[in-house]
């Protein structure tokens, strides 16, 4: 079931709702995926059968989970310096499993959005 504008701002703040509109719209924009709401409150970017992104939505703020097979990470190893610290923090805390690493990050404002973007 997909959410309404008005059903996610209900659920964020006004700067959350921002970070939610200027990151939802930029990968609408730059890539062609598949939008999938599953459950009533997660929203998945997928293409060509992966997920290239999940955000979940959460009282006052969303949770934005990057998970990166094989390739991602050799990709993001070999130019790690060029990443914003924040992200490279993300990266060497997150947890790798036997599919990738999963780096969850919780968003309540944009201040964050041009980094992971």
């Amino acid at each position: 079931m997909t959410k309404s504008f008005e059903e996610i701002s209900a659920m964020l703040t006004p700067e959350s709702t921002d970070a939610w509109v200027r990151l939802v719209g930029h990968i609408r924009v730059y890539y062609k995926m598949d939008e999938l709401w599953d459950g009533k409150d997660e929203l998945k970017f997928r293409w060509a059968g992966k997920t290239f992104v999940t955000l979940y939505l959460r009282e006052g703020y969303f949770t934005v989970l990057l998970i990166y097979g094989k390739t991602e990470r050799a990709s993001f190893e070999a130019e790690a310096d060029t990443y914003p610290t924040i992200l490279q923090e993300l990266y060497e805390n997150s947890h790798t499993y036997h599919d990738g690493k999963w780096m969850s990050l919780d968003v309540r404002d944009s201040s964050i959005i041009p980094d992971l973007i």
